[in-house]
């Protein structure tokens, strides 16, 4: 028998993307949408029997999105309310809020006053002393306290964006990673859009939540991205990376869609593992889980088109 587990977009009111139709067919025996609203994952559901020597499914997603940015200004309560907060503020596997985490979060912290401050001084701790590694597989792991505990903190976005929202959890402040897929060219940095083949186009942002401000958007992982890939030479003190350390404090360029912010995630029917995060589709064949990193034993491709709309329409 073969499963396989896709993931649908990211519905749940989210502001910035909204989801206008999900459709999918193939050859599959079971073929049926599952939806976990306490995690906040959306998933399609594949099984096909023995009998099926090439098992294929396809989906398709229509979203609407639109950009992101905060308006430092405005100065209405947007606070969200406290309970709704609470999964946020929680720890996963390969997130522990106590120990090595919590000790850092509290020294980076240290004599701030707010929420929204708290998170600037995490954010900026990050940009400075991670690294983006292109040798790490995927988008990473995730494992902060393995980060913290041998003081390697390089990797990719999984990893970066990752710590970013583990300390700020243990700084008391609700945070979450975002998982989802690079779907357009950006208007920015060439390096931060989708150019050509999306298929390994997947990419986790970071949220905070400020009681004044509601949900902020960041994405330390992306300014380290455009030091190592934008151009040669670029550095901290580089002009360009200046402004994107600016801008990706409080704002998201939607050529990106968000599937879920879920951790620890428990697929229907599986025999392997809870995954740490669902991004990148996932299968099992004979009952073995199969690597979605591995091109030579699960093809998956995947495929985007952009249709630029005024704000009007």
């Amino acid at each position: 028998m073969t499963r396989a587990w896709l993931p649908l977009a990211y519905g749940g009111g989210a502001s910035y993307q909204r989801v206008l139709k999900q459709s999918w067919k193939g050859n599959a025996a079971t073929l049926r949408a599952v939806r976990d609203d306490r995690r906040g994952t959306g998933l399609l559901y594949a099984e096909w029997a023995a009998t099926e020597l090439r098992p294929e499914v396809e989906v398709t997603l229509t979203l609407a999105t639109r950009d992101r940015a905060i308006d430092w200004s405005d100065r209405t309560p947007r606070g969200a309310a406290p309970a709704s907060l609470v999964p946020y503020l929680q720890p996963s596997r390969l997130m522990p809020l106590g120990g090595i985490v919590r000790s850092t979060a509290l020294r980076i912290t240290k004599g701030e006053a707010d929420d929204l401050a708290k998170a600037r001084a995490i954010y900026e701790w990050i940009v400075e002393n991670t690294v983006r590694d292109p040798a790490v597989a995927g988008c990473g792991t995730g494992d902060i306290r393995g980060m913290l505990e041998t003081r390697n903190l390089r990797g990719k976005c999984a990893d970066i964006n990752a710590l970013f929202v583990g300390l700020a959890r243990a700084a008391s402040i609700p945070a979450r990673d975002v998982y989802g897929l690079r779907v357009a060219p950006s208007r920015t940095f060439t390096s931060l859009g989708a150019a050509g083949d999306v298929t390994r186009a997947q990419h986790c942002r970071a949220e905070f939540h400020s009681s004044r401000y509601g949900w902020v958007p960041v994405d330390p992982a992306d300014v380290r991205k455009v030091i190592l890939e934008e151009k040669r030479g670029l550095d901290l003190a580089s002009p360009d990376v200046q402004y994107a350390r600016r801008r990706l404090f409080g704002t998201w360029e939607m050529n990106w869609i968000a599937f879920n912010d879920a951790h620890d995630v428990v697929l229907p029917h599986a025999t392997g593992p809870a995954l740490p995060f669902f991004m990148y589709p996932q299968a099992e064949t004979g009952g073995r889980r199969v690597d979605p990193l591995d091109p030579q034993t699960f093809r998956y491709r995947i495929a985007a088109r952009e249709q630029v709309s005024s704000a009007e329409e």
